[in-house]
């Protein structure tokens, strides 16, 4: 992984593979900003949204900089295969690419419950520019789920496939913290730097909270966790994981 300054955007992108950086952070000069939708949109019409909002702040779609999706279930391979090459191709529309790559990180999920029937918009973030320096960088890592490798796409790299006892899900979890210790060295922040720590399951973790979460998040600046009650993206995977550092949360 590597850092590549996105200049016009105002921030910086962490490689990742081509759906999704591994995560993004603030440059000097500018902060993150994270934004929930009241109501989720259908996820092109969300574009559509956040174009118009940025417009009004005066930034450029441009300073988009992550994504959170909601699907109404977990895909094959193939399927989100399928899916991220749309969604590319909507990105690359927008002229959102930096020389070919995809600067947006992006966390993307399937609700258990609730569920729309269509994929929709969940939340964004975006850079604003900032007149004072900040007491700390605000960034967002993209999701992670239990795969052993999170450029190998395929059914070979979940961790322990069709598994979910107590010892199966300590490994999923160490392997998606593993993910969230590097993703945070890459863009240079620390635990001390993140405001929330969000995980997306269906199976029960309780006992993994103490032993493999909060004893590698060291000290995060608050100390809390939100369980989202979804699945990854891909379905065999059990486990996921996001995590950002913002001043600003806002609701539209």
């Amino acid at each position: 992984m590597q850092l590549h300054d996105n200049v016009e955007a105002g921030y910086r992108f962490l490689t990742g593979i081509a759906p999704y950086s591994s995560g993004v952070v603030a440059l000097p000069g500018y902060e993150l900003v994270h934004a929930t939708l009241h109501r989720p949109l259908f996820y092109r019409t969300g574009f559509e949204l956040i174009a118009r909002y940025l417009a009004g702040l005066g930034r450029p779609l441009q300073a988009l900089c992550a994504i959170e999706l909601r699907i109404p279930e977990p895909l094959s391979f193939a399927g989100f295969a399928d899916f991220n090459a749309q969604y590319g191709a909507l990105l690359a529309d927008a002229g959102l690419l930096v020389d070919g790559r995809n600067p947006l990180a992006r966390t993307n999920v399937a609700p258990a419950v609730w569920a729309a029937p269509e994929p929709h918009l969940y939340g964004f973030a975006y850079t604003v520019s900032r007149e004072t320096p900040a007491d700390a960088p605000t960034f967002v890592g993209a999701g992670a789920g239990d795969l052993i490798d999170q450029a190998r796409l395929e059914a070979a790299a979940i961790v322990r496939p069709g598994e979910t006892s107590e010892a199966a899900m300590a490994e999923k979890a160490r392997v998606v913290m593993d993910v969230m210790q590097a993703r945070l060295d890459g863009l240079e922040v620390t635990w001390q730097d993140v405001t929330a720590l969000n995980v997306y399951s269906v199976r029960p973790f309780h006992s993994l909270l103490e032993s493999e979460i909060f004893a590698r998040a060291t000290r995060p600046h608050r100390h809390e966790l939100v369980w989202y009650y979804s699945r990854p993206p891909i379905s065999g995977l059990e486990f996921e994981m996001d995590l950002r550092g913002v001043w600003r949360e806002l609701r539209l």
